[in-house]
């Protein structure tokens, strides 16, 4: 009977295993979709602390190059003096005489108190600002280890229809794999069709030319490309010449 494990190279890219500590092909594809998601905040987060600190430097500039101080000094001296011992004389002394005044004036001012006072975010508030985002994509790289219990929890409360996807997945896995094998054989026989190639051609001549350069020059399976190791089979036929892999053969 053909029997389904253990799984081809191939196959093994499409399903997630739960104790893989690394994120696999499928859980990749989803958490790049949702890294993707979180590039639109961080453009926004990038434009508002751009233009906060294009703000920023802009009244810095006015605040230091636009202040200006008046200094106004001013002095004013009047006396009037009425000379005479006549009635008229004395009459004019004390009416004239009250306007006699002395004061002097000294002003300054400056127009600080209309000039900004910007005060720019410091790198605790910067960090404080990208530090929900940087949660945000955390979780996104680690939301796919939860996701693989999801499986483990459907099994438990339905059992039957766990049975279920599991038969399924036996016979889907049948017919791919029918499949694969008939795929790969056409693409094989297509490959075998054509002239090797001037690299490949000149990596052959070296190998029978200096046998020592075998160890440097490996050949690689045919089918899943997977170094040459002592356990790779070479195809029977002498013309043919292609290598596999034990799994692969």
């Amino acid at each position: 009977k053909l029997t389904l494990l253990p799984l081809l190279r191939e196959e093994t890219s499409s399903f997630i295993f739960p104790c893989y500590p690394a994120v696999q092909r499928p859980e990749l594809q989803y958490m790049v979709m949702e890294l993707l998601r979180c590039i639109p905040l961080l453009l926004f987060l990038l434009f508002v602390c751009g233009l906060d600190h294009f703000i920023f430097s802009i009244l810095s500039i006015i605040q230091h190059h636009s202040f200006v101080q008046y200094s106004y000094q001013t002095s004013h001296h009047l006396s009037v003096n009425v000379m005479g011992t006549s009635l008229m004389a004395q009459l004019l002394r004390g009416t004239i005489g009250a306007l006699n005044t002395s004061f002097d004036t000294e002003v300054e001012t400056s127009n600080l108190a209309c000039l900004p006072q910007p005060s720019g975010m410091t790198r605790q508030q910067y960090l404080d600002t990208f530090l929900p985002l940087g949660t945000l994509a955390l979780l996104c790289l680690l939301q796919v280890y939860p996701f693989r219990l999801r499986r483990a929890i459907a099994a438990f409360y339905f059992p039957k229809r766990e049975k279920t996807r599991v038969l399924f997945l036996y016979n889907k896995l049948l017919r791919q794999r029918k499949n694969f094998l008939y795929l790969q054989r056409g693409r094989l026989a297509r490959q075998a069709r054509q002239p090797p190639g001037l690299g490949m051609s000149l990596v052959q001549w070296c190998r029978r030319r200096w046998p020592w350069m075998r160890r440097c020059l490996r050949r690689r399976c045919t089918l899943c490309g997977t170094p040459e190791t002592p356990r790779h089979r070479p195809c029977p036929d002498p013309n043919c010449g292609a290598l596999y892999c034990e799994q692969c053969w």
